[in-house]
């Protein structure tokens, strides 16, 4: 498992990656499956963890310098795993670009999970190096805009450990918000939506290097301390609460956001999403059961004041039926089995390929190899959720 050299495993606050990672590390260990995980110094996981720099990025992300040091080491131990007779089956890659543009150097399998939007440069970077690597979206919505030739292995939501977030039926009188200080990301809407419906928001989220200004200008004149409140990053138990007790999350976003990760830890506390119609959030959002899609502003204030009609524990049950981390493992294991597959029948040209005639380098253990669910490709025509 290959995360990115910005922030540890789990991470300590902001960090949807490595928190996707983190579950999907434990869970693959809790199976029977042997995990290496590379990543920031200061990670913590079920799996064997391999920090390979001196110390983690928070500041610096998407720098190359340490992207690419992070990388050419990740591979150099790949490489000497293999050539110590202990190859790695399939290298699950997190990272921004570098891994996917270099996977042809490797001889193991490269899965790459999209994590980000296709923009005009890297719809033409994805098109240029398409047939290195499989490639794993998180939503149709993020597959639309995919350049063609791309080996696309399925469609995968982010995990969500239902575990860890409680249903809670009573809700508290405010409305949450939660994000990163950006205009894409509309915590300013939240708060005009928040004002129509006369009700309270919380704002939570970091303020990032290049958000000042956004924040100073859109949000700030705005915070009184009792109808809009901004109560900064929050993590751990703090967090969940907020989730948990707010009346809805407000997503007002208006660019094709390719998941949200807010929407499942809201949804799975039972907490109903009120967001536009952008990106994933039309996957994500089924209306009268875990949220509310709307046009505008107003039509979300309106949806504010009618909450009532939403079922806390219908909408929970809703997730952990997409969501959940074992249902995301399994999608991923026959995905690692398809890789591994290919890989060994045709190394080099990676043809389509099913199970019947082949043998798996990927070893399956415990309740993986008694999974029947486990058996099946991931076909990319018929989406995992």
């Amino acid at each position: 498992m290959l995360a990115p050299p910005w922030i540890p495993v789990p991470p300590p606050g902001y960090g949807g990656i490595e928190a996707v990672v983190a579950l999907l590390c434990d869970e693959l260990v809790r199976r029977g499956h042997e995990v290496t995980l590379f990543a920031a110094p200061g990670s913590v996981s079920c799996a064997e963890v391999r920090p390979l720099l001196d110390r983690a990025h928070p500041d610096a992300i998407e720098r190359s310098l340490y992207e690419a040091d992070h990388i050419a080491r990740a591979f150099a131990a790949i490489d000497a795993a293999a050539n110590e007779g202990r190859p790695f089956d399939v290298v699950h890659d997190h990272c921004g670009f570098a891994a996917f543009a270099m996977a042809d150097r490797l001889s193991t399998p490269l899965v790459h999970t999209l994590h980000g939007p296709f923009t005009e440069d890297t719809v033409a970077f994805y098109a240029h190096h398409a047939s290195k690597a499989h490639v794993v979206a998180i939503s149709r919505a993020q597959l639309d805009a995919a350049p063609p030739g791309l080996r696309v292995a399925g469609v995968v939501p982010n995990p969500i450990d239902a575990a860890h977030w409680p249903l809670v039926a009573e809700k508290d009188d405010y409305l949450l918000w939660v994000g990163r200080m950006t205009a894409e990301k509309g915590a300013h809407r939240a708060i005009a939506v928040a004002l129509m419906a006369g009700m309270r928001v919380v704002l939570a989220g970091p303020v990032q290097p290049g958000q000042e200004r956004y924040f100073a200008e859109g949000i700030e004149p705005y915070l009184d301390g009792e109808r809009v409140v901004y109560v900064g990053e929050v993590a751990g138990e703090r967090k969940v609460q907020l989730f948990s007790r707010a009346r809805a999350l407000l997503m007002p976003i208006r660019w094709p956001e390719p998941f949200g990760m807010v929407m499942l830890e809201a949804m799975v506390c039972g907490t109903p999403v009120i967001a536009f119609p952008e990106g994933a959030a039309r996957e994500l959002v089924s209306p009268g059961e875990t949220g509310v899609l709307v046009e505008d502003e107003p039509a979300m204030a309106q949806a504010c004041r009618e909450l009532s009609q939403l079922d806390p524990a219908r909408c929970r049950q809703a997730i952990i039926d997409r969501c959940d981390v074992r249902c995301v493992t399994r999608a991923y294991e026959q995905i690692y089995r398809q890789a591994a597959l290919q890989a060994a029948s045709a190394p080099v040209t990676l043809p389509s390929a099913t199970l019947d005639g082949h043998h798996s380098h990927l070893v399956l253990r415990g309740a993986a190899a008694n999974d029947v669910s486990c058996q099946t490709l991931v076909d990319p025509a018929s989406p995992t959720y």
